[in-house]
């Protein structure tokens, strides 16, 4: 059995993870995502490597066990599942779905997250374009770019944002910017780098190099 706090910490890990090319988390890194006192954090890393969900050894990196990794890749799917229910079922924008979710994902029954996941139509990509684990742990895989790679003149269709803000994806619903729109790059700024873009052939949009830095597409 598995604390909320635990799981929390698991999915944080994993998340930290991939973001650092699968390599080891620092307590640090820990520390400051959760907002934690580092010895705070450390205590927390010595219960979890004592349940063998962890490979931890003090001043050293963190990695998941296999078992650690099954329950993170486990309330992730939970988590994204329920933001595609919030925003397609109940009509949540998708700037308003993250705490709600993290509250849901920690319900523990396999058969309301496979009836769910039934209910959606097996949904592979979250509202903010994440990928949703499946049952087995295995994520659909989509090549995305950052909007600040592609050149001048090119079109390319928004897949996803790897910032989840409230203030960040309003910004985007302001500016027209959203899941499956098209955006062409009409010019990008010699001074500062910000972008000129025509939204769906409708909507001419500045957006900052910051802005392009964080939306992915394809």
């Amino acid at each position: 059995m598995t604390s909320f706090t635990e799981e929390n910490y698991l999915k944080i890990i994993y998340m930290l993870s991939e973001q650092n090319g699968g390599n080891e988390v620092s307590t640090n890194e820990l520390a400051e995502h959760t907002q934690t006192k580092a010895a705070s954090v450390s205590d927390m890393l010595r219960k979890l490597a004592e349940k063998n969900f962890i490979n931890y050894r003090k001043y050293q990196g963190v990695t998941l066990t296999k078992e650690g990794q099954h329950i993170a890749l486990s309330i992730i799917r939970k988590h994204r599942l329920w933001e595609v229910f919030l925003v397609e079922k109940l009509g949540f924008g998708w700037d308003e779905i993250h705490d709600i979710a993290e509250q849901l994902e920690h319900i523990d029954s396999k058969e309301l997250t496979e009836k769910l996941d039934d209910f959606l139509g097996n949904p592979q990509f979250d509202p903010h374009g994440d990928p949703i684990p499946d049952a087995k742990g295995k994520m659909p895989m989509l090549r995305s770019y950052k909007l600040s790679e592609i050149p001048v003149a090119h079109t390319v269709a928004m897949v996803g944002v790897s910032v989840h803000s409230p203030a960040f994806l309003q910004h985007l619903d302001k500016n027209h910017i959203t899941l499956g729109c098209h955006i062409k790059i009409q010019e990008v700024s010699d001074f500062d780098k910000s972008y000129t873009v025509l939204i769906d052939n409708a909507h001419i949009v500045f957006v900052s190099n910051e802005v392009a830095k964080n939306l992915l597409v394809q």
